[in-house]
């Protein structure tokens, strides 16, 4: 028979049928994860233990979530079995009546409230839509949405919910695994972590408690830096090889050129220094910096040109003297 055969004779079938078959295919596929899950939890536990061992404390503290959350999905997978035993035992009185008896009301709700949230058991969406085709929309509604009369069962809410697990019972589950292998353990690091709070992490990463000193001192050492550059740039030029000094008219070309590009050097430093102590912030500080390093520069690019002007102009003199001679 193809499935489109099965599926006519399924939906032809009698509320009390189908409700059966799909309660007895729930609780056998519930039976194997639970087999499964409690595998994947032990090995889970001894990777657990492995962190711990090797120091990765940090990992084991994120990884002892996954621990938690399998845990509440196998007892939620545990106490949706016995629910879908206890209706599938009554279903010839969910058939006799036309609302769902009182005594029923909490496994049924609980049914219609884990059926969305329990993506391994398909099942239980097709017991859901029986329910709403039986009970109403707003029946399923109520328990689907935990209205005040939906009568959900408490721990199945607590167990399939999201969010995240309190620090005492993430502590507790790694002392149980670290007791569990016999390890030595001192947890006083890992519960000093756990126990800070959402405040004290802000602090520890306010940007300007961390990285307002790194900048003053980026800055400070960007201008300690430019000031450095000039000195030596300054100090290159004076030690660079002078030409001989040839006296024409009593004036000296290369003493004076000299003269006006160092006097003319040291004014540009001063009014930059000026500039830069009256300066408070530390923008002021890099261009005034920068402003250093290129008068430094114009200055010594000005001093090369009057060298070699020099250069060029002594041979000329030297003939006109001797012609003169």
């Amino acid at each position: 028979m193809s499935t489109s055969t099965l599926n006519s004779l399924f939906n032809r079938a009698s509320f009390g049928t189908r409700c059966k078959t799909c309660l007895n295919l729930a609780i056998s596929r519930i039976k194997l994860l639970r087999n499964k899950r409690e595998l994947q939890l032990k090995h889970m536990r001894k990777e657990i233990c492995q962190y711990i061992q090797t120091g990765q404390e940090a990992i084991a503290r994120i990884r002892v979530e996954y621990i938690i959350r399998e845990q509440n999905i196998l007892a939620a997978y545990e106490i949706i079995e016995l629910f879908c035993e206890f209706v599938l035992a009554r279903v010839p009185i969910l058939e006799t009546q036309r609302d769902c008896p009182i005594e029923l009301q909490e496994a049924v709700a609980s049914i219609i409230f884990a059926s969305p949230r329990c993506s391994d058991l398909p099942e239980l969406l097709h017991v859901r839509n029986l329910f709403s085709t039986k009970y109403g929309k707003e029946f399923v509604a109520a328990a689907s949405e935990l209205r005040p009369e939906s009568n959900v069962n408490r721990t199945i809410i607590e167990k399939l919910s999201v969010k995240a697990p309190p620090a005492e019972l993430k502590i507790k589950i790694l002392k149980e695994v670290a007791q569990e292998y016999q390890l030595d353990w001192d947890s006083s690091t890992t519960e000093a972590e756990l126990s800070k709070t959402h405040e004290d992490l802000l602090d520890g990463l306010n940007p300007t408690n961390a990285h307002a000193p790194g900048i003053e001192g980026s800055m400070g050492t960007s201008a300690k830096e430019g000031a450095s550059v000039s000195s030596v740039q300054e100090n290159q030029n004076d030690q660079l090889p002078q030409p001989p000094i040839h006296v024409v008219n009593n004036i000296s070309l290369t003493s004076k050129t000299g003269t006006i590009m160092r006097v003319s050097s040291q004014t540009e430093a001063l009014s930059i220094n000026d500039k830069s102590r009256s300066s408070q912030s530390s923008s002021d500080v890099l261009e005034n910096a920068r402003a250093a390093i290129a008068s430094a520069e114009r200055a010594s690019a000005a001093a090369r040109a009057a060298a070699e002007l020099v250069k060029a102009r002594l041979p000329r003199q030297s003939s006109n003297l001797r012609h003169c001679n």
